[in-house]
């Protein structure tokens, strides 16, 4: 179903569960990140220490930004348009 422009999605805004959801998980922060902290320091797999060191970093500091170039140097990423006129073929008389 396409919306009309200045018609929203979801008129009602976000359900009230959502809400309550999220704060029924915040309740559990710290213990979470207790839990992130032991395995970071303390995780039997490589893997694991780094993913819940990621984690902790990410939630202390936000997650670092990724260049989508990928050249790192933040600059504008070049974009090439090629644009082609073709003029259509004639309909033979009597069509």
């Amino acid at each position: 179903m396409a919306f009309q422009p200045g018609q929203s999605g979801n008129p009602g805004g976000r359900p009230k569960a959502s809400a309550r959801v999220r704060d029924a998980a915040r309740v559990h922060t710290e213990a979470a990140l207790a839990v992130l902290v032991e395995i970071a320091l303390e995780g039997e797999s490589e893997a694991a220490r780094v993913a819940a060191a990621n984690s902790i970093l990410d939630r202390g500091y936000g997650k670092a930004t990724q260049p989508v170039d990928g050249d790192g140097d933040g600059g504008e990423i070049p974009v090439g348009l090629t644009v082609q006129f073709i003029r259509p073929t004639p309909l033979p008389d009597g069509d």
